[in-house]
């Protein structure tokens, strides 16, 4: 476990409890997803002397993952109880097989966790360093401006509200707000394996941008603002497309022809966000949007997905759950 002390103190709850209140109605509670490491030590510790301690509880996920997960959990709950913070432990099981990575299966595990024990607000931890990982890692992977726009400051996952107060807080923020409070952390081993993407991004890649480019995280974090504000303009004209082509819940293929393949393509993706199903690769995109476009009265494209399947018939696109 790491401690550490004797460093100013920073506003950080005060823009804390800013961001919350802006995006909260006041009889509404929140939940901090606790690993026990510094991001989220702070952000609990931050939130408390926001004023939010009647409001808070915290969930702490125990993996399994690691030969130290008993003692970050026992850390979480001797943190919680020194605060006087509800906390829950949940158990679960990662799909350490899944197609989609480690990282994604335990991600995914969290989430689930939260929605089992009725979570609705949940405030996580993730910093500016997080989001500057998060652009590089997407844009890598070739996403376009939905990954590019990286974590939204607010979001929505199913029935989970999710709030990241510490987005525009730097690493050496949080932990001179540790040091400062006296605030001890837990050091979880698999943060420094570089054979990891992400891990190999923060400690090699950035670091190496960052001392030939000073400000370069920033930067990358301040450009996902960037893409999301663009992200945010194409979503509004997907709206407007979708009522102008909607014919209940579903849309008029003849107003669909009319679009340009790259509004059609802009229109479809809105329509799947908007459904909680998962985005298609581009070329499956671009194949199916095709096809819309060029189809004749008696061939019906479709378009299979995790959440169900996009169909054309007799005039209409649809949207078929699983």
């Amino acid at each position: 476990m790491a401690a550490s002390r004797n460093s100013p103190p920073t506003d950080l709850p005060a823009r804390v409890g800013d961001f919350l209140a802006a995006r909260l109605a006041p009889e509404e509670v929140l939940c901090v997803g606790l690993s026990g490491g510094c991001d989220s030590v702070v952000l609990l510790h931050a939130l408390l002397a926001a004023g939010w301690r009647a409001r808070l509880s915290a969930l702490h996920v125990h993996h399994g993952l690691s030969a130290n997960a008993d003692a970050w959990a026992a850390f979480c709950a001797d943190y919680c109880a020194g605060l006087g913070v509800p906390l829950t432990v949940v158990h679960v099981s990662v799909d350490t097989a899944s197609r989609s990575g480690l990282e994604a299966a335990a991600r995914d595990a969290r989430y689930a966790a939260f929605a089992a024990h009725g979570v609705t607000n949940l405030a996580l931890a993730q910093h500016r360093g997080d989001q500057a990982e998060t652009v590089l890692l997407n844009l890598l992977r070739g996403a376009g401006l939905t990954g590019a726009a990286a974590m939204p400051p607010a979001a929505r996952r199913g029935g989970l509200r999710l709030l990241r107060p510490l987005l525009g807080s730097g690493r050496a923020e949080l932990e001179s707000y540790a040091r400062a409070h006296g605030l001890a952390w837990i050091d979880d081993e698999s943060n420094a394996d570089t054979r990891l993407t992400r891990n190999f991004l923060r400690h090699e890649v950035l670091t190496a941008i960052e001392a030939r480019l000073p400000g370069s995280e920033a930067a990358l974090a301040r450009a996902a603002g960037h893409f999301s504000e663009a992200l945010g303009l194409l979503d509004e004209l997907a709206e407007q497309d979708w009522q102008q082509v909607r014919r209940g819940d579903a849309a008029q293929l003849s107003g669909l022809r009319e679009l340009s393949p790259a509004r059609l393509k802009n229109l479809l993706r809105w329509r799947l966000r908007q459904l909680g199903w998962q985005v298609p690769v581009t070329t499956r995109l671009d194949e199916f949007a095709r096809q819309l476009l060029a189809a004749g009265p008696d061939r019906h494209p479709e378009l299979r997905l995790p959440g169900g399947r996009l169909r054309a018939g007799r005039g209409l696109l649809h949207w078929e759950g699983a």
